[in-house]
This record gives structure tokens, sequence and C-alpha cells, in this order.
């Protein structure tokens, strides 16, 4: 199983660094966007804008599923410690039963701690296990924080778009765009 994890574990960060790789070429094809609506030239414009939107959509996706493979590994990290803490408390168990059996007062003394340090390993590791899977769950990220900072991004992504168009030609960039709009329907 631990080979299976790592496996999982490598896959969750090829994800992620495809995601990272989209990233770029989606900013590699909204610069030519730039370039096209700057020379006029907008057929050229469009087709980079739509292949930013393909990058986009794809690092999305590759980082979605990033996340929830992350998400089944650490899922399976914890079955595999908390198996290995059965296993310890079972075999604590089974010598606690053998000397209650014999009444060996120091056994049963040295029994008792040894169980007491394995329920204090299993505290230890349930609280990493519900930290590591609070982390990897969106749904802990506070909802205010969230709508804060798409509503920046939409600010900026506002103003960077109208700083990207040239004066004079919004009209006939909107123009183009609502009549394309028209023909893909």
């Amino acid at each position: 199983i631990s080979k299976h994890l790592f496996n999982m574990k490598f896959a969750a960060k090829e994800l992620s660094r495809n995601s990272k790789k989209c990233d770029k070429e989606e900013k590699t094809e909204k610069a030519k966007v730039k370039k096209a609506i700057q020379k006029g030239n907008m057929e050229v414009a469009r087709i980079h804008a739509e292949n930013a939107i393909r990058q986009k959509n794809q690092s999305i996706n590759f980082l979605r599923m990033s996340a929830r493979v992350d998400a089944v590994a650490a899922r399976v990290q914890t079955a595999v410690t908390m198996n290995k803490v059965t296993k310890s408390m079972a075999g604590v168990v089974k010598s606690m039963d053998a000397t209650l059996k014999s009444m060996n007062l120091e056994k049963i003394s040295a029994l008792m701690d040894k169980f007491e340090q394995q329920f204090e390993t299993l505290d230890v590791q349930t609280a990493q296990m519900e930290d590591t899977m609070s982390s990897t769950t969106t749904l802990t990220t506070p909802q205010n924080q969230v709508d804060t900072l798409m509503q920046e991004m939409a600010d900026e992504a506002g103003l960077d778009l109208n700083m990207e168009l040239p004066q004079g030609q919004t009209g006939s960039v909107g123009s183009s765009v609502a009549s394309a709009e028209q023909v893909n329907m």
C-alpha cells in the first residue's frame, strides 16, 4: 500500500505541475491576444483568446484533480496509520489479558502504561488526520474571504482589460465580439 500511496502523491504533484504549466501557457496566449488587438487583427486575437480560455480551463481541471488525488492519498495514509495503531493495540490487549490472569501487579502497571501510550499515539494521529483532512477541503475556507478575493481579482481584470484595449477601438472590438457571438450561436 505504501508504494501506491507514493504513486498517488507523485501523481498529485504531477497534476499540480501540469496546472502551473497551463497557467503559463494562458498568460502567453493573453499576451498574444493583446499584440493581435494592437495590430488590429481581431481574428488572430480571437483564436489566441480561445486558446487562453482553454488553457485556463485545463489548468483548473488539473488543479481540481490534483486536490482530489491528494485528498485520497491523505485518507489512505490515515487508514494505513490507523491499521498500524489497531494492530499495536490488539497486541497490548492480548498481553493485558495474559497479565491479568497471572495478576502480577508490576506487569499490569507496565501494560497499562503501554496501553495509555498507545492511546496517546492514537490521539496524536487522529489530530493529524483531522488537520490533514481540513486542509484538503475547501469548505474550511471562510466564504467572505473567498468572495472578497474574487471581487478584487474581477476589479483588477476589469482595469487590466480596459488598459489593454487601445483608445478609440473599444466600440469596434465590442461590435465585432457581439457579431462573432451571434455567428457562433
